[in-house]
């Protein structure tokens, strides 16, 4: 860590208090792992006393100073409105907070905030909170606010739609997304690594009149992160039942989508150490494939738990 150039620690929410050479500060493990040459204050917003997690009818409220250890354990037994055997989607809490392969301490100290607005591919909150049709409450300078799907709000790796200045207060979660049947696929290249792909898929519960299909089935959602820049959503009309090439036709349309749109007209399939962008493409079609099956057969009657794996 090296933050030498930092000469002032203000706790503020506020955006108006934000100027050049600002940094908002939540857990900070990456801000103080990456060091800086050019920060002169950290905007601190731990101080505020943000309820870290709010369960209401209408979903779920994350402050982005939760910490993942707060949300590893959060299970709605205790919520003012119980959820735990409501909300099947929170068995994917976990699974995702695993991924972030990381000690208890980074655990105790990372925010779910911090990791979306950093806004790298392998970030396992941004695959959560965008698989659930999380949606960004976002503040500006002058009182301004913003709402953003967090599947929108990342547009790449470590870029994202926040202006200067900009502060992400919560991220909320509607009841629809949570009782979702869900499935979740996840690789690395070691049994430690930083994940090259993940996937998590959903079919949302009956919400009203032309919600379903006519064997009671909503709109089956499948969310690509890790394995490309920013996350890649598909989504299947209530009742559909795709096909494995109904599947396929849908990534290839979305990855020439992606790449015409990311930056100087890169390939959505991202590319590092962690994985080559062939393979992170051809583990996606497969993950996503098994993910199709799981949650498609209960549905033709196969039957399964329909749970992470």
């Amino acid at each position: 860590m090296d933050l030498s150039t930092v000469t002032d620690l203000v706790p503020t929410t506020d955006p108006a208090e934000w100027r050049e050479g600002d940094a908002w500060l939540a857990g900070g493990t990456v801000l103080f792992s990456y060091g800086s040459q050019t920060l002169r204050r950290l905007l601190d917003v731990t101080s505020a006393g943000w309820p870290s997690l709010t369960a209401t009818e209408d979903g779920l409220e994350i402050a982005a100073t939760c910490t993942v250890a707060e949300l590893y354990a959060f299970e709605g037994s205790a919520a003012a409105v119980p959820v735990r055997g409501r909300w099947s989607a929170l068995d994917l809490f976990r699974p995702c907070c695993d991924a972030f392969v990381a000690s208890f301490k980074i655990w105790n100290t990372s925010t779910v905030g911090g990791n979306v607005c950093t806004s790298l591919p392998a970030g396992p909150m941004i695959s959560l909170t965008a698989a659930l049709d999380g949606v960004a409450e976002v503040w500006g300078p002058g009182g301004a606010r913003r709402a953003q799907p967090v599947a929108e709000l990342v547009t790449g790796d470590m870029r994202n739609t926040l202006a200067p200045g900009e502060l992400l207060r919560s991220i909320r979660v509607p009841d629809r997304a949570l009782r979702s049947r869900t499935a979740f696929r996840r690789l690395s290249l070691s049994n430690l690594g930083r994940s090259g792909v993940l996937l998590i898929g959903r079919v949302d519960p009956p919400t009203g009149e032309g919600s379903t299909g006519p064997d009671g089935a909503g709109e089956l959602v499948l969310t690509v992160t890790a394995a490309t820049r920013r996350p890649v959503q598909l989504r299947f009309p209530p009742g559909a039942h795709p096909s494995a090439a109904d599947l396929t036709a849908a990534l290839d349309a979305a990855a020439a989508d992606g790449a015409d749109g990311a930056a100087g007209g890169e390939s959505i399939w991202h590319d590092d150490v962690h994985g080559h962008p062939a393979w992170r493409r051809d583990m996606t079609y497969r993950l996503a494939e098994e993910i199709r099956a799981e949650l498609v057969a209960p549905l033709d009657g196969a039957g399964t738990d329909g749970g992470p794996r």
